[in-house]
């Protein structure tokens, strides 16, 4: 080629011609072409090194560019995975390659983090640097036991079939070894594409056959009476995996290694494979799931008694569901939490006893009849917490593999005609079609220079007429307007387009400066060229993105206080190169969960919660809501973490539909994580205060381990004790003292005074005129002592 070196090559065109060279010598190469030996004259196999140097080229131009590498997790894994898999694949003149998720996890020491590992190698970043097609994906989809297929070697019709061949689809037998298809059937009168499953036993007729439309059907219907149906791969050989592809049941000669990781025992004969397929079958049903992408969605409580870390627990879980390394360091934790909480994908709500349907999920409330404020009021229909995060989870495309940042950009609201007005609807989608954006005001050329000054804009303006408001001036639509799009809007500042005050339709990146281009008809004749973002016809709510609703004014700063930037940026990055467009995860923590009336709040939303009605789902349901009239369903990217504390409500008179819907997990007092403060043994003394109460009361009322978790001196440890520990007893206790002072250790053996180590109890004498001393029974004033004793649990 006409270039010195890689360097002259990067300032020509960044490598594009160059790779594209090496791309056609590789097709030549396939097809039968010798063009390859120019650069390898000896070699008959160039197949693999061709790739690798397309692949190299792109790792040096992201080099090149200047792109930061190395930080974020997302390019570790590519890295990773180009090196340790693709690269050594290559080497080997290897077909294919798999790779286990877990073992991509374990390597490089994330926290779980298999969504990342998924999305990051699946994407067009990395596709396009290592130089290869999107992997085939074989078992369950962004769990550590999902194996991604790299196609490698497709050079060839031998070596394309060997690669494809690693997938074969299974053929049933009856008893006498008759094959039995179970192929694609559709049915005309359902519309169904049915699957025809022999059962054993049955005889070799079609109508003997079951028919089933979905996966989890299929491994129902292979198990009859506890007996699988005989399986046998095609070719006779090994039939390591059976999963869902597409359209079909294929057979995965996987690696023995990463066979046995995922849980697959090495099968050999039929009898073998037989079973294999009812332990394949008895499996979750998530491991059968469509080819396309369909969450997993979580419905979790988290219970238990006060101060076991059940609200911090929440954090740690949502970042987990949200697809975030979880850290081991608090503050590194709740920095990655508020990230996600401000970027929208994790909402928090309490629950109490006055929250209504009409605060979470949606109810009218008063807003002005018209925008202008020149009516009275009307009631509309508002949404609550939990349909806004619902729309936001349906709406998402994903992550998106190109991050962007606001920085110091400015952001403008911006009208593109009126909204409720049909007749200026065809102007949002002109300019979205077209990629600009329009502004109305005077049909008078703005580009010359002297119109950077605003005098010269108003008299501009006065030359065109007095019109309704008055003399123009500096604060006048017509003059501010024209002014604030000519002059303070820069390239490469964003624009929000409004769909009335409440919502925001688009969002844009100005890329030109201003511009003059009349239209018949006149109006709307100023414009910028503009980069369009995001763009959701529908709308969605300011109070996603700003902290107040929108003004008239057709274009304006927002301000920097009011504007959420992380969300913003994150409805940016939802539409740009999505990847997989595997949505994002969303995550509502409920706490106190259970201190609502759970029938009230939540509505058709019990039945629309349960993880098989979510949309995407097989059994999928949608409602029309009473206020909106809104069809409205549950995504499945949107889980649900509660929490509830079992001394407030016992769990057994929790809502019985919520718990069906729910799974509990109990957080319980963990005296190991206490230590030792200036001789007191919080372990022992938080040991010894549960198992009392237990015994005096139940379990369900024990005190937790948060409590004392952050005490550093024999001080922390009474301040807890004084103010938290006692109060907190003398409630359980309903104020009998004698219990608090026995779960203390303040046990007393005789009828006389006695001071404790927490408590005091002094013997009253009874008022004169009243029974005897001997008839009477004792009475005890109790009092918590100035200065506590931990002689009791002093550490050995």
């Amino acid at each position: 080629m006409s270039h010195a070196d890689l360097d002259d090559a990067w300032k020509a065109d960044r490598f594009e011609q160059l790779r594209q060279r090496l791309k056609d010598l590789r097709e030549d190469f396939a097809a039968g072409g010798t063009e390859y030996k120019i650069l390898m004259p000896k070699s008959d196999k160039p197949y693999n090194r061709l790739s690798s140097w397309r692949s190299w080229l792109g790792q040096y131009g992201q080099f090149l560019s200047g792109e930061p590498r190395g930080e974020r997790d997302a390019d570790r894994i590519r890295q990773y995975v180009l090196e340790h898999y693709i690269e050594t694949g290559r080497e080997r003149d290897a077909e294919t390659v798999d790779l286990l998720v877990r073992d991509v996890n374990e390597a490089l020491g994330l926290n779980q983090a298999w969504p990342n590992i998924c999305q990051a190698i699946t994407g067009p970043k990395f596709l396009e640097i290592a130089d290869v097609e999107p992997p085939e994906r074989i078992g369950a989809n962004q769990s550590s036991a999902t194996v991604f297929r790299f196609r490698l070697n497709e050079a060839g019709s031998s070596n394309a079939g060997a690669a494809r061949g690693s997938t074969k689809p299974f053929v049933l037998f009856d008893a006498v070894g008759a094959a039995f298809k179970p192929v694609l059937n559709h049915n005309r009168q359902t519309g169904r594409s049915a699957y025809r499953i022999k059962p054993p036993g049955a005889s070799n007729k079609a109508d003997e056959a079951v028919e089933v439309a979905t996966i989890a059907e299929v491994a129902r219907a292979m198990l009859v009476d506890g007996r699988p149906a005989r399986v046998q791969s095609v070719s006779g050989g090994t039939v390591n995996y059976l999963a869902y592809g597409k359209q079909k049941l294929v057979r995965y000669e996987l690696d023995p290694t990463i066979a046995k990781q995922i849980g697959v025992p090495p099968q050999g004969e039929l009898g073998q494979a037989m079973n294999l397929s009812r332990d394949m079958f008895k499996r979750p049903e998530p491991q059968y799931e469509m080819d396309q992408y369909v969450a997993q969605p979580t419905n979790l409580i988290l219970y238990g008694p006060p101060g076991t870390g059940k609200t911090f627990a929440t954090a740690a879980e949502a970042l987990r569901l949200c697809g975030e390394p979880v850290p081991q360091d608090r503050q590194e934790l709740m920095a990655a939490y508020r990230r996600l909480s401000d970027a929208g994908r994790i909402e928090f709500v309490t629950f109490h006893q006055s929250i209504s349907y009409e605060d979470f999920v949606e109810g009218l409330r008063p807003t002005q009849a018209s925008e202008d404020g020149t009516a009275g009021f009307e009631l509309k229909p508002e949404q609550g917490v939990f349909r806004r995060l619902a729309r936001r989870a349906e709406t998402s495309t994903g992550p998106g593999d190109v991050e962007f940042s606001i920085g110091s950009r400015q952001v403008f609201k911006m009208s593109i005609g009126e909204a409720a007005n049909p007749e200026d609807a065809h102007l949002f989608e002109e300019a979205i079609t077209g990629g600009y954006t329009l502004l109305g005001f005077e049909d008078i050329d703005w580009s010359d220079d002297r119109f950077a000054d605003r005098n010269s804009i108003i008299e501009a303006v006065r030359s065109q007429g007095v019109r309704e408001g008055g003399e123009p001036n500096a604060m006048s639509g017509r003059v501010q307007m024209p002014f604030i799009f000519r002059n303070w809007v820069k390239p490469g500042d964003i624009m929000v387009v409004s769909k009335g005050n409440s919502l925001f339709r688009a969002i844009g990146e100005v890329t030109g400066n201003y511009q003059f281009v009349p239209r018949e008809g006149g109006s709307y004749a100023h414009r910028r060229a503009v980069r369009w973002l995001w763009v959701d016809r529908v709308g969605v709510p300011v109070s996603e993105i700003y902290a107040r609703n929108f003004t008239q004014k057709s274009i304006y700063l927002l301000t920097d206080a009011d504007l959420n930037v992380p969300a913003l940026e994150r409805y940016i990055a939802s539409q740009q190169d999505a990847g997989t467009d595997a949505p994002e995860p969303f995550v509502l923590i409920i706490d106190e969960i259970n201190r609502a009336n759970i029938s009230k709040v939540f509505g058709e939303l019990i039945t629309l919660l349960e993880p098989d009605k979510r949309i995407g789902q097989p059994n999928a349901l949608k409602v029309r809501l009473p206020y909106s009239g809104d069809v409205f369903g549950v995504p499945a990217n949107l889980h649900i973490i509660g929490t509830m504390n079992t001394a407030d409500r016992s769990i057994a008179l929790l809502d019985t539909a919520l718990r069906r819907r729910f799974e509990f997990r109990e957080l319980m007092p963990n005296a190991s994580l206490l230590h030792t403060v200036e001789g007191i043994d919080l372990g022992m003394l938080l040991a010894s205060i549960n198992e009392r109460i237990e015994y005096l009361f139940d379990r369900e009322h024990q005190i937790g381990h948060a409590y004392f978790i952050n005490c550093k001196s024999r001080a922390d440890v009474d301040e807890v004790m004084r103010h938290k520990i006692i109060p907190l007893l003398a409630e359980y206790f309903y104020e009998d003292w004698a219990k608090v002072a026995a779960v203390l250790g303040d046990g007393h053996d005789s009828e006389g005074d006695r001071e404790g180590g927490f408590i005091d109890r002094r013997r009253l004498k009874p008022p004169k005129g009243n029974a005897s001393d001997e008839d009477a029974a004792p009475r005890y004033r109790w009092s918590v002592r100035d200065a506590f004793s931990y002689d009791d649990f002093a550490a050995v």
